[in-house]
């Protein structure tokens, strides 16, 4: 069984993700998925994880061998979300197109560099890497406060630098955030119960509210990587909502096409019109959100590239702001699909992670995929 997807971010050359399993009765592990595009083959390599069951995993964005998981850990008969740096073996570090044939039976074991001590903060939502960073930044939500850590000594120390504790009645637990990669990358976004909130990391005093964005809990955010104030959020009333923080009141667009809880939304790194959602209702949907994307009438041309015989066909074509659609369902699953994710290294490539321990890879179809480019 498994919940924990990413890509790792570090790579951009070989296309790779990270697994984390869920096990209660044996020892869990991280599964190093790499896709060879060219032959269709997938290899994997297998971590031991023995700390607990991972229930989060985020890769540094500056070095390919570090990691964070949250994992849960019994102690005195309490089970408590706990979360730690860790480092991959070296020869890992790199995508490889080959399965070491002794990988299952004597697998290797994560190398522990730090541990984020939440000992006074509850139990840890998920961690966040500063975007674009160079790895030596990373938040971690804990019950009810964002707290903001610098690693140090190579990762191995990890010091609470500042936090912010959300006030107030009701369910304050959070339970996803996203830190923005605009604004000098001094903006998180956090999400808990029915409600949305931004974060200043200089000051940690909140920003921006959305107090009831969902009808019930918020499960994933994301932000638009290309274009600043837009951000998107899906939860368990089965819809995904598109907001610009500058307008708290009404999202600027709603999707509901799932049937069941949406728990993760992504955003394309490279094409932000594409999104893709995952639900318990066991399907993966990729959108064509190209009215709020960054390019809302598709690719404009100087018009100076343009011949005379073009101009006048040209014209016509960029009159009216293309339509929002579905590109694709996707039906392979057969369970909750708890995590979806892009490929850090080819942008028209997405896995999606399903409870019963199924990945699936998929690819955006070919001809959408030109006439984005085209």
């Amino acid at each position: 069984q498994a919940r924990a997807l990413a890509p790792q971010v570090a790579e951009t050359d070989a296309i790779r993700f990270l697994v984390g399993t869920q096990s209660l009765k044996y020892d869990n592990q991280i599964h190093i998925i790499d896709f060879d595009d060219e032959n269709n083959i997938i290899n994997k390599n297998v971590l031991l994880h023995q700390a607990g069951e991972i229930w989060h995993i985020s890769t540094s964005p500056a070095d390919k061998g570090v990691l964070t998981t949250c994992y849960n850990k019994t102690s005195d008969s309490k089970v408590l979300t706990c979360a730690a740096v860790w480092c991959m073996p070296k020869e890992l570090e790199s995508g490889s197109h080959e399965s070491p044939d002794d990988s299952s039976s004597n697998p290797q074991t994560l190398e522990l560099l730090c541990h984020l001590d939440n000992t006074t903060h509850g139990n840890v939502a998920c961690v966040l890497w500063e975007p674009m960073g160079d790895g030596k930044k990373i938040a971690s939500l804990a019950d009810n406060h964002v707290l903001l850590w610098d690693l140090q000594e190579s990762s191995t120390k990890a010091v609470l630098s500042s936090s912010a504790t959300l006030e107030g009645k009701g369910q304050l637990k959070f339970t996803s955030g996203q830190w923005s990669p605009h604004h000098n990358c001094s903006q998180i976004a956090t999400a808990n119960d029915t409600a949305i909130r931004g974060w200043d990391t200089r000051s940690m005093r909140q920003i921006f509210c959305m107090e009831n964005a969902h009808g019930q809990l918020v499960r994933d955010l994301d932000f638009n990587p290309n274009k600043q104030y837009y951000l998107a959020s899906c939860g368990d009333d089965c819809k995904v909502k598109f907001w610009d923080t500058r307008n708290v009141h009404e999202p600027v667009k709603t999707l509901e096409e799932h049937s069941h809880w949406v728990w993760s939304v992504r955003y394309n790194h490279s094409h932000d019109q594409l999104v893709l959602t995952g639900s318990s209702d066991s399907r993966v949907i990729l959108s064509n959100m190209v009215s709020i994307s960054s390019e809302p009438f598709g690719h404009l041309v100087d018009d100076d590239e343009l011949s005379d015989q073009e101009d006048n066909h040209h014209e016509e074509k960029n009159k009216e702001p293309l339509q929002d659609s579905i590109i694709a369902t996707y039906e392979e699953h057969e369970d909750s699909v708890y995590a979806v994710e892009w490929s850090s290294a080819d942008p028209w490539l997405f896995a999606s992670l399903s409870y019963d321990g199924r990945l699936v890879i998929n690819r955006v179809p070919r001809a959408l995929k030109y006439s984005i480019l085209l």
